[in-house]
């Protein structure tokens, strides 16, 4: 056992650090104003003391003349002015002399705090020291000066730069004057001492956020200081970038307390004195309720401690009665009762105090950190006089004391503590502790209690000891999990505890590292009621029996993880604990609110999202692994050549060769027209563990390019030749050929080719350099799947760049790349069993990125001419102008009709003036279609109003049907077209009841309404400015007004000048121009008579479609690609027509704008795929990539990043943390019924106005119906499923994703009626032990339509061994080596037996299956493969009945040398 002894011979480097950290809390009227300010986060800061010029500092008589013994000290003190509080440490220099009336201090102090506000500054005084005759030095001011922090916005940073500040004479006391309390400027009121000022720099430093937990707030301290916790800087300065000492677990247990003389008459007499106190100070009640205060709880805070704040909230044990004779873990179903009855009735024998479990610590290696401990208890006591309650009646308060306390120094020399019992002196008294609360003291209670004192004075010290045992967590890791610990952890005032006490402990659940389930802290519940003046909360939580190791973070990458699985999160076989809570915090419970109905203190946790999702994490190779048959192979299938407009064969390009992008020559190339070509040649399949050496047998792809709609493609069949002699192990490239809807294979070229016409007719004005981006940057995201079973395969991306032609007639070029999936591997899993030499890794569970194939691909860009004729209006014309300026109306109403239509016509040449509107708005306004009309029709020709104009408008519609139809639409027939152009005149009609007035209001309504035409994409703000003009001689304030909500108007100064100059718009901006009041129907604004001022809008949707297809193939005619679904636009913003009116103050109308949206679709970055149980919500974590803006000069300026989602039933939030550390993106999704697929975007934006998304996310969720599945590796598990039909008849097949491991009976295609109920039965028959996720899908084969989905999560366990077995195989030389095992038949009959193995591919039997008779023994044959390199592996041999029930397990262990 190790004896420690007083604190004071203890501990002395941790009691010389504490000694020198005492300092004085701020004033907690200015906390209070920080919080209610929401400067709830410490930032740090940097004060550097460069040089003092004292030419004229004033001489005092008390000091000699003799100036060779004087020295001249800086200290520097943190002051609140508007409480005239001084706070914090003083921090003093070393002494300095003065040389020619300057000092050079050149030190750099650091600070961080929360209380930025402009209250809060530095006092700096000039001392001068003296020696004494005793030798110590006394002080004199010389002078002193103030420096402001902070500016007058409580939210703006300190006030960066070089500072000179002039000296004052007096000392700094002079602040405390009455006359000060109020003042701002201190210099009219303070006198300077001429030629004399003060040279420092301040400036923020993010870097201290990482040390934060070590060093407590407001306390000014020196790069050279000692703080345990921080590592040696060589340059001195530990603080400029620091760095931390590694924090390891350590385990605190066998923890007892022993009181003296003994625990029953500590506390009787303890209660004697508390009552006697009681007693004393409150009107006696009736006979029996003098003794009503009982103890409720016994608590134990441990902390550690580096002498200058806690490195962590102390954690809080419940501490109950032990035995004298138990130690350690006791029976936890023989708890006593907390209340402590008279020692006078109790007769059991002596007790201690005990933790029934064990601490969780974690420490670094320094001799000045120490474990700190505290003895609390918590009484209760009623709360009126008139009966004595029970303990745990609601009405009962509850106080707290503490009784002891003490400190061990773990890694002070020369103690070895290593597996010994320690034995530490707990202290009580009037002694300055960590915890800063007052102690009980015996000796106090000797002196007031006469009979049956509790110890003699100077005793207890010696008597009252803690004992326990602390020991490495690291070499305790094969221990099975610990229970969990009734804990928690206190995040409020304390009663009775100074300011002082740490609040910065950080106990947040780091994002960049797994989850863990730490032991402690935490309390009962009898805390809970016994009082809610004291809110606490418990969180209990299991251990995470695996933990996820994330990769290091890189940029986004193509492919990032896109179809990882989500269901982990929540496996019954792992028993995941998931945590959640709401990211936005609640504001924090005063302690003195009432008692009932008060809220509990959220407390610092980041949620855990496991595994999180990281970007980066897989890239699929696209280098050429192909060898020269292989490539011969391909190119003899005669695939179809790329060739330019000129016949001739496109340049070839070399993938691993690096491009060149010259925007300017792209601009220059005479063909502006783009033919993208995309074809898909050959697929390579890689043996997959589970599925046979012909799995796929059939494919299809999905991907999407720039904006075009997704692409479905139709299925393709992977052709092998039977001709080609191969004899290497590497796989042949599998021919691609479309299967036609009859289910042959078409015999035309092989292959599948999408094109993509992008020109001008297809490129909004402006978008074509856009578009080269696009082509430059981005790679392009493919999901490949089985077209029989539906299952995903694989996910790939491919580089666009190399389709730029950078003035070339066409370019090709071949790529070869990976087809890539995630597997989430269990414990004790290889990540592939047939690799020799690596050793089956026992650790957590993780995601490893699994090669499904090799997908060959050639993409081309052959150049097109382009007819200039055949141009758009709206191409030829300049860029958008972002100014609406409305053009007044010249000519007056010339006569005709009133009707909306004629109004139309004169609106549209008003607006046609002012290059807003194309040559067809109007027509398509008209007819609310998207059609144009014939070119050689100019509107103003129609002449609609006519008496005969009714043929004409059927001529005219005739005409347009007939162009629509040119351009792929079929036209309809000859009665049903005139019906439906019938149908569109009486829409457009007006009607014979409309009134004169009505037509009159319409007619002035639409003279005075301006259109705009807007080109939106999602989540990207459109930015107007709309010219409003004041046409009265009077002043006017406008109300304006929008019907969506999506166009508002921008009244944020900074906001508008951050558009402004975004756009380019070269207007006036006017701050504070809108007035807004609650409950109006927008803003205000005034307008002097006959002004013109510009108000500015914005219109940015963040909804969206989402309609998706089927999954399953789709049945493209051969050489369509893409152009058939060109026109049905999906997964985009909505077309709609916005009007802002602008009213005068009589609420008329002065002005409308009218703004036409014309959706457009947008560009996805990145693709997501996940897998979750049905019905149940997703909770999910993307971790964003390290985004840094490069026009931003300061490397630490913070980056804004905010997300929104399309769906508005899903929550989508981030959170802002310190710099460096890693942001996640937080996902919660409503489940749905299998095989629903839910398909959102989200949209990543890393500026402040979230102008355009720097990154937009396309993430699918399938839901599929869950089965859990416990089973043994080698043994077959059968489970039931229940398949229900539909509201039609189907022929349905089941497939599973690892047919070898899992089979489905009824095997074939089976009939599945309206309403029916068909049970499924499935044979799970796994091989690897661990964690597994496998899937079923069940496929109506007529439509290739998905009927049902499950998601099987297998809890694979390890057989029990009967035998172990050791084997040599020479490495190389071609032959295996055969070995004999002899097996006896258990039985009294003859049974017949299988055999199997765990790996097929190394080892295979002489016989598969025998029999032999009861009692008899049978030889087994083993043939072993050859291995070319050295190594071992463990086989496994299963001897199984019949029904696949293994009788004995046998392992084998082959060494290859």
């Amino acid at each position: 056992m190790v004896k420690t002894e007083d604190v004071s011979t203890m501990a002395d480097s941790w009691r010389a650090v504490f000694e020198r950290s005492r300092l004085v809390p701020p004033p907690s009227q200015t906390v209070r104003l920080a919080v209610e300010s929401h400067l709830t986060q410490s930032h740090g800061f940097q004060l550097t003391l460069s040089r003092l010029t004292a030419a004229h500092l004033p001489q005092s008589q008390e000091m000699p003349e003799v100036e060779q013994d004087l020295t001249y000290q800086l200290r520097v003190t943190l002051f609140d002015r508007n409480h005239q509080h001084f706070f914090g440490r003083t921090w003093k220099s070393p002494p300095l002399r003065m040389k020619n009336n300057k000092m050079s201090f050149n030190k750099v102090l650091y600070f961080h705090t929360s209380l930025r506000l402009p209250s809060t500054v530095v006092v700096l005084e000039l001392v001068l020291l003296s020696p004494r005759p005793d030798g110590s030095q006394q002080a004199l001011g010389r002078g002193f000066t103030v420096l402001e922090l902070f500016t007058n916005r409580p939210e703006a940073q300190a006030a960066d730069g070089d500072r000179r500040l002039n000296l004052h004479h007096g000392s700094p006391r002079s602040l405390l004057h009455p006359l000060l309390k109020d003042t701002v400027d201190y210099s009219s009121l303070l006198k300077t001492i001429d030629g004399t000022h003060l040279d420092c720099v301040v400036k923020r430093h993010p870097a201290l956020a990482s040390m934060m937990h070590l060093l407590p707030e407001n306390v000014l301290v020196s790069g050279d200081e000692n703080i345990p916790g921080l590592a040696v800087s060589p340059t001195g300065d530990a603080l400029l970038r620091p760095q931390l000492l590694k924090m390891l677990p350590f385990t605190l247990n066998r923890l007892t307390i022993s009181l003296q003389p003994s625990l029953e008459k500590f506390e009787s007499q303890l209660l004697q004195l508390i009552n006697a106190d009681c007693h004393n100070t409150k009107q006696p009640g009736p006979e029996g309720t003098l003794r009503t205060v009982v103890i409720q709880e016994r608590r134990l805070h441990v902390g550690v401690h580096n002498g200058w704040c806690f490195l962590n909230k102390p954690q809080v044990v419940v501490l109950e009665p032990l035995a004298s004779g138990a130690r350690g873990r006791a029976d936890s179903a023989s708890k006593q009762s907390t209340a402590v009855k008279d020692s006078s009735t109790t007769s059991s024998p002596p007790q201690i105090l005990g933790l029934r479990s064990s601490l969780e610590l974690k420490m670094t290696n320094h001799q000045a950190l120490a474990i700190v401990f505290q003895l609390e208890y918590v009484f209760s006591a009623p709360v009126g006089r008139e009966t004595m309650l029970s303990v745990t009646s609601s009405s009962r308060a509850a106080f707290l004391q503490c009784l002891r306390w003490g400190i061990w120094c773990p890694f002070q020399e020369p103690v070895d503590w290593k597996g010994e019992e320690i034995q530490l002196v707990l202290q009580g008294g009037a002694k300055p502790n960590p915890h800063g609360v007052m102690v009980y003291s015996t000796e106090v209670s000797a002196k007031t209690q006469s009979s049956a004192p509790l110890s003699a004075p100077g005793t207890a010290q010696v008597k009252d000891t803690i004992t326990f045992r602390l020991s490495s967590s690291l070499e305790r890791k094969t221990s099975s999990p610990k229970a969990s610990l009734r804990t928690k952890q206190e995040d409020m005032p304390r009663q009775r505890r100074s300011p002082s006490s740490p609040s910065q402990g950080q106990k947040n659940v780091s994002a960049s590292s797994p989850p863990e389930s730490p032991q402690g802290p935490g309390l009962s519940l009898s805390q809970l009621a016994a009082t809610s003046r004291y809110p606490t909360i418990s969180h209990s939580s299991s251990a995470l029996p695996w933990q996820q190791s994330f990769p290091s973070l890189l940029h986004p990458s193509p492919l990032a993880s896109a179809h990882q699985l989500s269901h982990v999160a929540c496996s019954a076989v792992s028993n995941i604990a998931h945590l959640e809570m709401d990211l936005q915090r609640e504001g924090g419970v005063s302690p003195s609110a009432p008692n009932e109905g008060d809220q509990l203190q959220e407390l610092p946790f980041t949620p855990v999202h496991a595994p999180v999702i990281t970007l980066g994490m897989n890239v699929p190779s696209s280098s050429s692994v192909s060898s020269r048959s292989s490539l011969a192979h391909l190119y003899s299938a005669g695939f179809p050549e790329i060739v330019d407009c000129s016949g001739q064969v496109a340049e070839v390009l070399d993938p691993t060769e690096p491009v060149t992008f010259d925007p300017q020559r792209e601009e220059a190339d005479l063909l502006q027209g783009n033919l993208l070509v995309f074809q898909f040649l050959a697929f390579t399949r890689i043996p997959t563990p589970g599925a046979g050496p012909d799995w796929p047998n059939n494919i299809y792809f999905t991907f999407q390019f720039y904006r075009f709609p997704p692409v479905t493609s139709q299925q393709l069949k992977l052709l092998t030749s039977a001709k080609v002699q191969h004899k290497t192990r590497e796989p042949l490239p599998c021919v691609l050929a479309s299967i036609n809807k009859d289910g042959t294979v078409n015999s035309g070229s092989p292959g599948l080719q999408v094109q993509f016409r992008v020109d001008d007719g297809f490129l909004k004005p402006g978008e074509k350099r856009w578009f080269l981006r696009y082509l430059a940057l981005h790679t392009m995201h493919i999901d490949i799947w089985d077209s029989d079973s539906l299952l995903l395969i694989g996910s790939t991306a491919i580089e666009l760049k190399y389709m730029l032609r950078q003035g070339r007639p066409g370019v090709q070029a071949l790529q070869e790349v990976e087809v890539l999936t995630t597997d989430y591997v269990g414990e004790d899993t290889p990540l592939t069993s047939a690799d020799l030499g690596r050793h089956s890794a026992s650790g957590p569970m993780t995601v490893h990125t699994v090669v499904r194939g090799r997908l060959h691909i050639r993409t081309g860009n052959i150049g097109c001419p382009v007819d200039p004729s055949r141009r758009r209006a709206a191409d030829v014309m300049p860029s958008h102008s972002h100014i609406i300026t409305p053009r007044e109306v010249t000519s007056g109403f010339r006569g005709g009709s009133l009707s909306s239509r004629n109004v139309l016509q004169l609106n549209a040449r008003n607006t046609a003036q002012a290059h807003r509107l194309d040559l067809d708005g109007d027509r398509g306004l008209l007819f609310r279609h998207r059609i144009r009309q014939p070119d050689n029709i100019i509107p103003g020709e129609l002449k609609l109003n006519e008496p005969d104009g009714g043929r004409r408008k059927f001529d005219c519609m005739a005409a347009v049907h007939r162009r629509e139809g040119k351009e792929g639409v079929r036209a309809a027939k000859a009665t049903t077209k005139e019906a439906h152009l019938s149908r569109e005149l009486l829409q457009i009609k007006p009607s014979e009841d409309l009134s004169k007035a009505q037509s009159i209001a319409n007619m002035l309504s639409q003279a005075i309404t301006t259109q705009h035409v807007l080109y939106a994409s999602l989540g990207s703000a459109e930015y107007m400015e709309f010219v409003l003009k004041n046409p009265f001689n009077v002043p006017q304030t406008v109300t304006i007004h929008s019907d969506d909500p999506e166009l508002s108007v921008i009244t944020n100064t900074e906001e508008w000048f951050y558009f402004k100059a975004l756009t380019k718009t070269p207007t006036p901006l006017e701050e504070n121009m809108f007035h807004l009041e609650v409950g109006a129907p927008g803003p205000k604004v005034y307008l002097r008579p006959k002004e013109s001022i510009h108000i500015p809008l914005k219109y940015q949707s963040f909804l969206c479609d989402h309609t998706m297809a089927l999954q399953g193939p789709s049945f493209l005619p051969p050489g369509k690609g893409s152009q058939v679904a060109k026109r049905n636009l999906s997964n985009i913003v909505a077309a709609k027509t916005i009007k802002v009116t602008f009213k005068a103050e009589d609420d008329k109308p002065m002005a409308i704008c009218q703004v036409n949206v014309e959706p457009t679709p947008h560009v996805v970055d990145q693709t997501f795929r996940l897998y979750h149980p049905e019905l149940c919500f997703l909770k999910k974590a993307i971790r964003l990539p390290p985004w840094h803006d490069p026009t931003v000069g300061d490397p630490d300026a913070t980056t804004y990043i905010s997300v929104r989602c399309s769906d508005p039933n899903i929550i989508c939030q981030t959170r802002m943390l310190v710099p460096g550390e890693p942001q996640d993106v937080y996902l919660k999704v409503p489940g749905s019924p299998s095989p629903h697929i839910k398909m959102f975007f989200v949209m990543v934006f890393t500026d402040k106005w979230m102008a355009a998304p720097s990154q937009i996310w396309q993430i699918y969720v399938h839901f599929l119906e869950r089965v859990d599945v416990s089973c043994v590796t080698g043994q077959r598990t059968c489970q039931s499923l229940v398949l229900r039909g539909k509201q039609a008849v189907r022929k349905v097949k089941c497939f599973s994703s690892h047919p070898k491991e899992i089979e489905v009976d009824p095997e074939g295609v089976f009939v599945l009626p309206p309403a029916a109920v068909q049970e499924l039965q499935l044979n799970v028959q796994p091989w690897r032990a661990g964690s597994r996720f496998l899937y079923v899908n069940a496929v109506d084969v007529e439509n290739q339509r998905l009927v049902t989905a499950w998601l099987l999560c297998l809890n694979v366990h390890q057989p029990v061994l009967s035998k172990a077995f050791e084997v040599c195989v020479p490495v190389g030389g071609g032959r295996g080596s055969s070995r004999k095992i002899t097996y006896t038949n258990p039985y009294t009959s003859s049974r017949k037996f299988l055999l199997r193995s765990d790996h097929p591919d190394l080892l295979q039997f002489k016989e598969d299956e025998f029999q032999v008779r009861g009692g008899e023994s049978y030889t087994i044959g083993l043939r072993f493969a050859p291995s070319q390199s050295p190594g071992s592996v463990e086989i496994l041999v299963y001897v199984n009945n019949l029904e696949e029930k293994t009788e004995e397990t046998f392992c084998v262990k082959v060494n290859y040398s």
